[in-house]
């Protein structure tokens, strides 16, 4: 069997065609002035999520870690959902860059709602930090790649208004929230004042975020960019892998949402496995059998030639993306129920 990387959509390998758009980019050097092809890409990404401004980072925790150093001081609190990217995934980098306590609450499925948020919300008095941040992410990793609906987020932005705090958006996924949901990147992101976007995750590129928001917040993000080592030389040949995917791999989304549901499907009909129907390509198996575990699981797939991850106890994680067709799907759904019935 050839191997079937189901691990994360940030395993694909350049195509040809976005790896000549790298070797051909027009560059220059982005930290002594302006590269232009990342001037192009982030100018796009921009006008794509309805914002002033954005800046390329290295990374989505990165961008994540400069949008709470922008909108929060030392010793106050971010209230995020109880599974979130930026609590779980990121090294407490907010505690350690920032000087920011996250304040976790829990949801259904990864959709905060404004009355569970609200009683996070501290009053900042002698005994409790101040509330200075609301970050949200969709779609929601740890929920499965549930699709936070838009006016869930609309909830959150009128009580963050009421309050008078600042809203971020992980939406390193975001493209995916958007092809599931129909709405557009622009009204989705019109729910927070910051914004970040993986173009490594699910376009298929090899590095990159760009964090979008108001031209001011942007500016100062460079600075906050420069302190945490991210400023680049010549990133246009990165920034062309960007481009290059707006134009060619954000349409086909659609299709990593189908064989995921396919995976799901196949691996539901399996005896002693729970797979629910996923909304974007994000596939959470549950093995019921007590007598098995993730890892057991995940270690015997990798021996059949498949790669997932464990997502927590009796549990494992699959992303569909655009380096697995249909017959891969076919192949991971076989290699499971091989496992199991060994």
């Amino acid at each position: 069997m050839n191997e079937v990387d189901l691990r994360s959509d940030t395993v694909t390998q350049p195509s040809q065609g976005m790896r000549r758009a790298m070797a051909e980019a027009e560059v220059g050097d982005d930290v002594l002035g302006k590269d232009p092809t990342a001037a192009r890409l982030e100018r796009r990404v921009a006008n794509l999520l309805g914002k002033e401004d954005a800046l390329f980072f290295p990374s989505g925790t990165q961008a994540n870690q400069a949008a709470i150093v922008l909108h929060t001081r030392p010793g106050t609190e971010a209230v995020c959902e109880a599974e979130s990217h930026v609590f779980h995934y990121e090294f407490a980098d907010a505690a350690w860059l920032a000087g920011v306590q996250l304040h976790p609450v829990s949801s259904d499925r990864g959709s905060l709602a404004a009355r569970d948020v609200v009683t996070a919300i501290r009053p900042g008095d002698r005994h409790h930090p101040v509330t200075s941040l609301l970050c949200i992410e969709n779609t929601h990793n740890l929920h499965g790649g549930a699709v936070v609906p838009l006016e869930a987020m609309r909830a959150i932005r009128e009580l963050a208004d009421r309050r008078s705090l600042p809203v971020h958006l992980d939406g390193a996924r975001l493209w995916n929230a958007a092809a599931a949901s129909g709405e557009t990147l622009a009204d989705l992101s019109s729910c927070a004042d910051t914004v970040t976007v993986c173009i490594s995750k699910g376009l298929g590129c090899p590095v990159g975020s760009l964090l979008a928001g108001p031209a001011d917040l942007i500016e100062a993000a460079w600075s906050v960019r420069k302190r945490l080592g991210g400023g680049m030389r010549q990133v246009g040949i990165l920034a062309a892998a960007g481009l290059w995917a707006l134009d060619h791999n954000l349409d086909r989304l659609p299709e990593d949402h189908a064989r995921a549901r396919r995976l799901a499907s196949g691996w539901a009909a399996i005896d002693g496995v729970k797979a629910d129907e996923p909304q974007t390509n994000i596939v959470m198996v549950d093995l019921e059998r007590e007598d098995l575990d993730e890892t057991l699981v995940a270690g015997k797939l990798e021996e059949l030639g498949v790669l997932v991850l464990g997502a927590g106890p009796g549990r494992l994680r699959a992303v569909t993306h655009l380096g697995v067709g249909d017959r891969a799907i076919d192949l991971a759904v076989q290699a499971l129920a091989d496992v199991l019935a060994s």
